[in-house]
């Protein structure tokens, strides 16, 4: 089964960028829709954004639309989530996770395999 590995967090002021990287092994990762979700202490998991197996369809949280893009490289077998003008409301453990429908879905009931996580934290 795939597994997925993320990268990229760490502390960023206000106004900033980070691009998250999740690498997936496995030699059918085309095949999946993938996303990223976050939590924050205290909340529940939230939608940031997926993309399908093609790349042709994403969806975008209401909190991050215009702010955070998705990305995929099929050849590398890897998603990326390229975030800007981050928020500190943006601090969150962000994971990554694979859909077997191939689809973009928003509902993290239709992701099957889930990241460890990685930790993005924004100053004020």
């Amino acid at each position: 089964q795939v597994q997925l590995v993320e990268s990229g967090g760490g502390l960023v002021q206000a106004g900033g960028s980070l691009r998250l990287s999740c690498a997936a092994s496995g030699h059918t990762f085309n095949t999946y829709g993938m996303g990223w979700f976050r939590q924050a202490p205290g909340n529940e998991r939230e939608f940031v954004a997926a993309m399908s197996w093609s790349g042709t369809n994403t969806n975008y949280g209401d909190s991050v639309k215009g702010r955070f893009i998705i990305s995929r490289d099929n050849a590398k077998n890897t998603v990326y989530l390229q975030m800007n003008s981050l928020k500190p409301e943006d601090t969150a453990v962000y994971y990554c996770a694979a859909a077997y429908l191939g689809v973009a879905s928003m509902s993290s009931h239709e992701y099957k395999r889930w990241g460890q996580g990685t930790q993005v934290t924004v100053s004020s």
